[in-house]
């Protein structure tokens, strides 16, 4: 009697799924950490973007903006527990799962690997400009909980270095790629999306949000260049604003 032909060695190329976060028995803190990237660090992305647009409008309407979010009641705990401990756990325990990981675009370039990547670099990118832009307007130069007027200024002042502005630009595109890659991997990993075609469909819309992010953000930033440069010793009302250059 002969014997059976050993089997083939079945060669297993080493990659990373989108869905992979969600196993593994760090699941709940993986959970979690899906979860602060849309509710709080998400919500506190989509309303920055929102107050950050007033600047469209001008110095006026920026610095009432900003006065509105100064002058809202537990500022102090809000910033503490609605946004940096939330945004610090969902950075710190991304590079977790980043130094964990297994991504290895070179040798399988597959989209799966290639999302993985793209959002562990973006994640990186926005976290060091979230960093540096909550430092220079929130803990240095003119306090804007004191003088929330100058808000304008103080980011126009800031533009003058051509580098924060690049910097600023590339933060803007990295936090919108990120949050709304973010969306999509959220619905897959909580079952809200079911299926390939569920999948490939929202991901048009992921695709849709990222650019409409991107292009509000840009919008933005070129608001603070059509208006005349503002002095920071004078709040913005008591300026005579001129019409934006066209």
């Amino acid at each position: 009697m002969s014997s059976p032909a050993p089997s083939a060695a079945v060669e297993v190329r080493r990659g990373v799924a989108p869905l992979r976060a969600g196993q593994g028995s760090s699941f709940l803190l993986r959970r979690l950490h899906s979860l602060s990237g849309i509710v709080p660090v998400g919500a506190f992305l989509v309303e920055h973007f929102i107050s950050n647009a007033f600047a469209t409008n001008g110095p006026q309407a920026y610095g009432a903006q900003v006065k509105f979010l100064t002058g809202l009641p537990f500022t102090y705990l809000l910033e503490i527990f609605g946004i940096y401990i939330p945004l610090l756990y969902h950075a710190l325990y991304g590079f977790y799962i980043w130094y964990r990981g297994e991504s290895n675009v070179a040798d399988y370039p597959w989209i799966g690997n290639r999302m993985y990547t793209a959002q562990r670099w973006t994640g990186a990118v926005a976290f060091a400009y979230i960093l540096f832009h909550t430092w220079e307007m929130r803990f240095s130069g003119v306090s804007l909980f004191e003088n929330p007027d100058a808000a304008f200024a103080k980011v126009q002042h800031s533009f003058q270095n051509p580098w924060v502005v690049a910097f600023y630009v590339v933060g803007v595109v990295a936090a919108s790629w990120h949050f709304a890659y973010g969306l999509w991997l959220f619905a897959a990993k909580w079952g809200i999306t079911v299926g390939e075609r569920a999948r490939r469909h929202f991901g048009v819309v992921c695709f849709g949000i990222a650019l409409l992010f991107v292009a509000v953000g840009l919008y933005t930033v070129r608001s603070f260049f059509r208006w005349p440069l503002q002095p920071l010793e004078k709040p913005a009302a008591q300026m005579v604003q001129k019409a934006p250059a066209r």
